[in-house]
């Protein structure tokens, strides 16, 4: 935003460069997201998620009581702090194993948009146990086609 800011000032004060100004915001995130790769990186932790966002509500979170979210996760994204759960979101790989663990539905909040463009979010277990059953039977499906060329065939044999 700094940097943003600096070229409006240097633009004249009646227009502004608009180009100027997204490619700077472009930059910025290029750098972000490479220094995310490279501290998920140095922790040997693989990000499969192209962005996405955790949101804890801290007027119904447990924390004092439970930390259960900051006991699962496994690149320690969510920590204690001052009374409450804090969030380094460079560190989050967006996995959900906050929200399987969590004790209040709808205190953790996951956002997360895979490779090929689509969003999921999580905020109770159920809803993460439902997707990981729903990846499970797709692949479970493909295995089974690549085994056998027209399963439907097979079954209608076996009567």
């Amino acid at each position: 935003m700094e940097e943003i800011a600096e070229l409006s000032e240097k633009n004249d004060e009646s227009s502004v460069n608009i180009y100027d100004l997204l490619t700077a915001a472009s930059e910025k995130k290029e750098e972000k997201k490479s220094k995310r790769a490279e501290l998920l990186e140095s922790i040997g932790v693989k990000d499969c998620f192209e962005e996405g966002s955790i949101k804890i509500d801290m007027r119904t979170c447990r924390g004092i009581e439970c930390n259960l979210c900051v006991k699962t996760c496994p690149t320690n994204a969510l920590y204690w702090k001052a009374g409450e759960i804090g969030i380094e979101e460079d560190l989050c790989i967006h996995c959900t194993a906050c929200v399987l663990s969590c004790c209040v539905d709808n205190c953790i909040r996951v956002t997360r948009k895979r490779p090929t463009g689509k969003t999921e979010t999580f905020s109770t277990p159920k809803d993460v146990l439902r997707l990981n059953r729903n990846i499970i039977s797709k692949k479970k499906r493909k295995a089974v086609r690549s085994i056998l060329e027209n399963p439907e065939d097979y079954y209608t044999d076996q009567k």
